[in-house]
C-alpha cells in the first residue's frame, strides 16, 4: 500500500485531507525557502485536529531558510524548537544538519538527540546535497543514529525527480528495510503511484498528492 506524507504550510491545508488518502502530514512554516519550523500555536491546533483523525504529525525543525549549516546560538534555538514540539504531541521530528562540505554534521545531531526523547527523527532534503558517492555511508550513519526516515529528491542538481529514479532505487536498495525512503519534490497525485514502482519505495511526500 502507497503510504502519502502531505505536506502543509499551514492549518487551512489540513482542512481537505481525508484518510485513508493521507496517514501522516509534515507540517513546516515558509515553504518559499523549503519550509521552517512552524510555531506553538500551529503546531497544537495540528496535533489536536490530526489526532482526530488518525492522521501523524511530522514537524519541521529548521530555524531558517537558506543552508543547514547551524551554529551554536541556532542548535539551542532548534533544541528549544524540539523540546516545545515533543510537548505538543507530535509524532515524528524532521531535520538536517550539515556541515560546510555537505556532510552530515554528526556533533550537531548528537549535541539534539537527547531532546528528542526517542520521538522518531526524519532526515529532510539536505540529504540531497550529500555528495551522491557518499550518501550510502551517510544513511548507515543515519541508521546508527535512530533515524527512521529520510526525504530525498534524489539530486540537488536534476530538477525532475524521473531523471532521478536509477540513484533512487540504488539508496532503496541499500536502505534494504532497515530505514525507510520517502520521495518528494515533484511527486504528484498523477505520477506518485509509477515513482513509486520505478524507485522500489512506497512513501511519497508533496504538497500535491491529493
Amino acid at each position: 500500500m502507497l503510504i502519502k506524507e502531505f505536506c502543509a504550510e499551514n492549518l487551512t491545508d489540513l482542512a481537505s485531507l481525508t484518510t485513508p488518502d493521507i496517514t501522516r502530514v509534515e507540517l513546516c512554516d515558509n515553504l518559499a525557502v523549503g519550509g521552517t519550523t512552524p510555531s506553538y500555536g500551529v503546531i497544537k491546533e495540528a496535533a489536536r485536529y490530526l489526532h482526530e483523525k488518525d492522521i501523524s504529525l511530522a514537524t519541521m525543525i529548521r530555524p531558517r531558510g537558506g543552508n543547514f549549516v547551524y551554529n551554536d546560538l541556532e542548535l539551542r534555538v532548534m533544541e528549544e524548537d524540539i523540546l516545545q514540539a515533543v510537548e505538543l504531541e507530535s509524532d515524528s521530528l524532521v531535520l538536517g544538519l550539515l556541515t560546510a562540505d555537505n556532510q552530515l554534521d554528526t556533533e550537531a545531531i548528537e549535541q539534539l538527540l537527547p531532546a528528542t526523547q526517542g520521538l522518531p527523527l526524519v532526515f529532510h532534503m539536505a540529504f540531497d546535497l550529500i555528495p551522491e558517492d557518499q550518501q550510502k555511508a551517510a544513511m548507515d550513519q543515519l541508521i546508527d543514529y535512530g533515524f527512521v526516515r529520510i526525504l530525498l529528491h534524489g539530486s540537488a542538481e536534476r530538477r525532475d525527480i524521473f531523471d532521478n529514479v536509477g540513484h533512487i532505487k540504488e539508496l532503496v536498495e541499500h536502505a534494504a528495510g532497515r530505514i525507510e525512503i520517502m520521495i518528494g519534490g515533484g511527486v504528484t497525485a498523477d505520477n506518485c503511484h509509477q515513482l513509486a514502482s520505478l524507485t522500489g519505495t512506497n512513501i511519497v511526500h508533496g504538497t500535491k498528492i491529493v
